[in-house]
C-alpha cells in the first residue's frame, strides 16, 4: 500500500513538472533578483530565504524591502500589503470548486496560491490516472521550491559579486507579461483577458496608479460574474 502511495506521488510530481517549466524559468530569475536586492540592502541569504519560505508573497516581498530599510509604519505596511495582495481574494473565490475535496492538502494549496500557480491551476486538469489532489499539490510545491531556491541562489551570489541592482525588480512585471501572453495564445481565454485590460485601464483613469488594484479587481470580478454564461459558452 505504501509503495502504491509513493508511486502515486511520483506520478503526480512527474506530471506536474513539465507544466511548471515556465514558472521555473521565471521564479529562478525573480528569486535570484530578490535575493540579490536583499543582499544589497544588508540582509544575507538566511533572511531572504526565510522571507521567501514563510511569506512567499512575490511582489509584497519586493515592497517589504522598503519597509526593512526605512522607518517602519505598521499602518502603512498593512494597507499597502492589503492593496498589493487583494487580488488573491478573487483568486481564492474562483478556486473554491477546484480545491473542493482536496482534504489535508487544502491549507497548503491555499497558502501557496500565487499569481503564477493560479494561472496554471485555473486552466489545467490532471492527466488521466493522476489524483487531482496530488497533481495540484505537486504543481504548487514545484513553484514554491523554485521561488525559495532562486532566492537562495541570489542571496549567495550577492555575497560573491557586487554590482548595480537598479531596475532588477522589473523582473516581476516581466513575468506577468509573459504569463499574460501565454494565456492570450488560448483563444478561449482572450475575452477574459480583454475584460481585465479594460477594467484595469478604467481603474487607472479613475483612481490613479497608486490606488488602482482593488477597484480594478472589483470591476473585473463584477464583469466576469455578469458575463459568466457567455464566457463559458465562448
Amino acid at each position: 500500500m505504501e509503495q502504491l502511495e509513493e508511486h502515486s506521488w511520483r506520478a503526480a510530481a512527474r506530471a506536474a513538472f513539465p507544466v511548471t517549466i515556465p514558472v521555473l524559468t521565471g521564479y529562478l530569475c525573480l528569486g535570484m533578483a530578490y535575493g540579490l536586492l536583499m543582499q544589497a540592502k544588508g540582509y544575507g541569504p538566511l533572511w531572504s530565504v526565510l522571507m521567501s519560505a514563510l511569506v512567499y508573497g512575490g511582489s509584497i516581498q519586493y515592497v517589504a524591502i522598503t519597509f526593512l530599510t526605512t522607518a517602519f509604519d505598521p499602518v502603512q505596511a498593512f494597507v499597502l500589503a492589503l492593496m498589493v495582495n487583494a487580488r488573491h481574494m478573487f483568486y481564492g473565490l474562483s478556486m473554491l470548486e477546484k480545491y473542493r475535496g482536496t482534504g489535508m492538502a487544502r491549507p497548503f494549496l491555499v497558502c501557496t496560491l500565487t499569481d503564477e500557480t493560479y494561472s496554471l491551476l485555473a486552466t489545467l486538469e490532471p492527466p488521466s490516472g493522476v489524483s487531482r489532489q496530488r497533481f495540484y499539490t505537486a504543481v504548487s510545491l514545484w513553484d514554491y521550491l523554485y521561488w525559495v531556491i532562486g532566492t537562495a541562489l541570489g542571496g549567495f551570489l550577492g555575497m560573491l559579486v557586487t554590482f548595480d541592482t537598479t531596475g532588477m525588480d522589473f523582473a516581476l512585471t516581466a513575468l506577468f507579461v509573459v504569463l499574460f501572453l501565454e494565456q492570450w495564445k488560448v483563444p478561449e481565454n482572450r475575452p477574459a483577458a480583454v475584460i481585465g485590460l479594460a477594467c484595469t485601464a478604467l481603474s487607472l483613469t479613475l483612481f490613479g496608479a497608486t490606488n488602482l488594484v482593488i477597484p480594478a479587481m472589483a470591476m473585473i470580478l463584477t464583469v466576469l460574474l455578469g458575463q459568466r454564461r457567455r464566457l463559458l459558452c465562448a
